[in-house]
């Protein structure tokens, strides 16, 4: 039976680590770290998102501002609050809530915020950093990824990994953090022949490829290790990841539940990364 990792849990630690950081980090610079979130239109999981990322920076003892626009803003008039945030030298960390109005290019929205104040670390700068071994933000959801890996303490060195989804979000940039702690990644997605004789390689599997329940406990490499970053409903409408956990879990050696696994990670990661950015800009 395998061993549940608690996101949760974890994710507690690393707000806690965050919050004994911000006294230290005012009583050094003369202010608190501060991020600003930005939601456009009444989307209500979105509005959900924010409140948890608000509500955890309001934890953390940070400074941290919402932003409330209407649906019908102009993608002009959204850029212009992005470019004040910007040149705002009180403002460390700028998010701006996925997914936007069709009338607005998500795009150029994340490539009008500053590379530096990029939280969520989707700037063409940050991810062309994590691909060159840069200093750069990691995406939120991998860095959490990563810490739930470390978590459990699996040495990662000549592990065979298999990534299940592709995104530029979640597959693409795990892939990377997975090789660069020297294991062995194979990217694979609902499309790949036979999925589950390579799923059944991996001492790492990390599902991200949202299809309810698409991994089954016969895919899984007895005592691999299972991320699940899915997020779905099954066919009685309750909340599930990519793998079917009832199948899975006796397989493996350690697997996150859906929820409490990876989401509450990823909100703990986007206030260590505005730390990170509070300090890369306060240390120039």
């Amino acid at each position: 039976m395998g061993q549940i990792i608690d996101g949760k849990a974890l994710s507690q630690v690393v707000k806690d680590e965050v919050k004994a950081e911000v006294p230290v980090l005012e009583a050094k610079y003369g202010r608190k770290p501060c991020l600003v979130v930005i939601i456009v239109g009444e989307n209500p999981a979105s509005q959900v998102y924010v409140r948890n990322k608000v509500k955890a920076a309001a934890y953390t003892g940070m400074e941290s501002r919402l932003v409330e626009l209407p649906a019908d803003i102009t993608e002009a008039a959204l850029l212009e609050q992005i470019v004040a945030l910007n040149n705002n030298p009180l403002v460390d960390g700028i998010l701006v809530q996925l997914p936007l109005p069709k009338h607005i290019d998500e795009e150029k929205v994340i490539d009008t915020i500053a590379r530096e104040k990029d939280v969520d670390g989707f700037h063409p700068g940050n991810v062309a950093g994590l691909w060159l071994g840069k200093d750069c933000i990691v995406p939120c959801t991998p860095a959490g990824i990563m810490r739930l890996i470390d978590s459990v303490g699996v040495e990662l060195k000549g592990k065979q990994a298999v990534v299940v989804g592709r995104s530029n979000i979640v597959g693409k940039p795990v892939a990377k953090l997975l090789l660069d702690r020297h294991a062995t990644v194979t990217i694979a997605h609902s499309r790949t022949a036979d999925l589950g004789a390579v799923c059944r390689t991996a001492d790492i599997l990390v599902l991200a490829v949202g299809k309810a329940k698409l991994i089954t406990g016969d895919m899984i490499k007895p005592g691999a290790v299972v991320i699940d970053v899915g997020m779905n409903r099954d066919e009685e409408g309750k909340l599930c990841g990519d793998v079917d956990f009832a199948s899975a879990e006796p397989v493996a050696s350690y697997i996150t539940p859906v929820p409490g696994g990876v989401g509450p990670m990823t909100i703990a990661m986007l206030m260590k990364n505005t730390i990170a950015c509070f300090l890369a800009r306060e240390g120039k």
